[in-house]
């Protein structure tokens, strides 16, 4: 069983995830993290989810900003969040050449996972073209995922709306 959450920033998606994978998956769950300390407020934000899980138990937490493929190979229970982060390592790091050849495998790399994305298209064009880039490629991630997931879910104000 494959679930994508999607939705806006803070929509409780996290959140949401962890509910999810405690109810569903057996313990020990694989979390995939993308997000990397590039900042005091990143470091503060990925503090308070590695003490939530902590607080939950059950988790091991598997710290990954690109190879996703890599990370989720022979793992059988996982979350993975999230996507946005994901995109955007590969832009930093220079690696978008290989943005769609790690999305495929990842994908086929998948079994029983929770996935955490963000929509951001829903607002206006963005005027900067590094932003628009940025845009277009988590779209594409989004719809290949939303396509080879079995359940999709957008979060808006910490409440889940079933698309599929």
């Amino acid at each position: 069983m494959i679930t994508l959450i999607t939705g806006g920033v803070k929509a409780g998606k996290s959140r949401r995830a962890l509910d999810l994978g405690l109810r569903d998956f057996p313990r020990p769950i694989t979390f995939i993290a993308t997000a990397e300390k590039l900042d005091r407020e990143m470091d503060l934000r990925i503090s308070r989810h590695q003490e939530e899980r902590r607080g939950l138990g059950g988790f091991v937490t598997v710290e990954e900003p690109l190879a996703l493929d890599a990370a989720i190979a022979g793992v059988e229970y996982a979350i993975v969040d999230c996507i946005p982060m994901w995109v955007n390592n590969l832009i930093f790091y220079g690696r978008e050449d290989v943005f769609s050849d790690l999305l495929d495998r990842f994908i086929r790399g998948i079994r029983n996972c929770i996935i955490v994305t963000n929509e951001t298209g829903l607002g206006v064009i963005p005027f900067d073209e590094g932003i628009r880039r940025y845009n277009t490629l988590l779209a594409e991630a989004n719809r290949r995922i939303a396509g080879a997931a079995d359940v999709v879910e957008l979060m808006i104000a910490g409440l889940s709306l079933r698309l599929k």
